[in-house]
């Protein structure tokens, strides 16, 4: 198959330094295979993400240099393909409903934490079966997949190598399904690669563990997953992170400070 990859922004703010370096780098793989790039508007969550972020997006990635090809796809207009993959996982056994927040997670005494910090899910809920699959979304809980425990999940990162994650140490179970009938980032993203035909993913270092997670997803809805290409994260100057809060590095302001798109990739190279 010819090369397939994809930029995904998600349009709830300007887009920063950050997800504009790992986006040319998709475009830079794209082109290295005389391959396609495709463009997915990310915009499941209704109460962040905006129209006029997605426009904002649009344009400055334009002027970034960006090219693809077709309209954007997006993620709002596909709720019947997420909701038929959680029905498969539902039916098979793989999901099990989940009542706890956040919160409960977080000050749960039993929940170990990955090496990031991040409590993992402590199985609170794990045992729960339900008698019968709710054809509505259900406003009292999520749905989890539920990880095999203890098996070593394995992948060649393009950029930085072979990796190795433990289902249950590294990663527990993960919600699938929200509350408010909206698929999770994991579930909508391995269903639009699979639909889009994506070969290879470009994003950032902190999604490792996620294709981990995603893997399993691949493999229970019995789809074929693209390979990977995990970029470093680009930090400010005090070596936090870039998010949208950020302004002072977006697009948009650096835009207006009269940089120009010559100027913004030679950071790059």
């Amino acid at each position: 198959m010819n090369y397939r990859g994809r930029i995904a922004p998600t349009p709830t703010g300007y887009l920063h330094l950050g997800h504009a370096r790992t986006f040319w780098v998709a475009q830079e793989r794209a082109r290295q295979h005389n391959g396609t790039l495709l463009y997915r508007n990310e915009d499941l969550d209704p109460a962040r993400c905006k129209p006029e972020f997605r426009a904002t997006t649009l344009e400055d990635l334009r002027w970034l240099g960006l090219e693809w090809e077709g309209e954007p796809i997006d993620q709002s207009e596909r709720m019947p393909e997420y909701r038929a993959a959680f029905e498969q996982l539902c039916t098979d056994g793989h999901l099990f409903p989940c009542a706890c927040s956040r919160k409960d997670i977080r000050e749960a005494t039993t929940a170990p934490h990955s090496e990031d910090g991040d409590p993992i899910y402590p199985g609170t809920c794990r045992t729960t079966e339900p008698s019968t699959l709710n054809p509505q979304p259900s406003t009292e809980f999520n749905w989890r997949f539920r990880v095999p425990e203890g098996e070593p999940i394995e992948f060649t990162d393009a950029h930085f190598g072979p990796q190795r994650f433990i289902a249950g140490r590294d990663f527990g179970d993960f919600p699938v399904w929200q509350k408010n009938g909206l698929p999770a980032y994991q579930l909508a993203v391995v269903v639009d690669d699979a639909a889009m035909e994506i070969t290879e993913v470009v994003r950032g270092a902190d999604l490792l563990v996620s294709t981990a997670r995603q893997l399993l997803l691949y493999r229970a809805l019995g789809l074929t997953p693209p390979e990977f290409y995990h970029c470093e994260l680009t930090c400010d100057e005090h070596g936090e992170r870039l998010a949208k809060r950020n302004d002072a590095l977006s697009l948009r302001e650096l835009r207006a400070k009269g940089n120009t798109p010559e100027t913004l990739r030679a950071r790059w190279e």
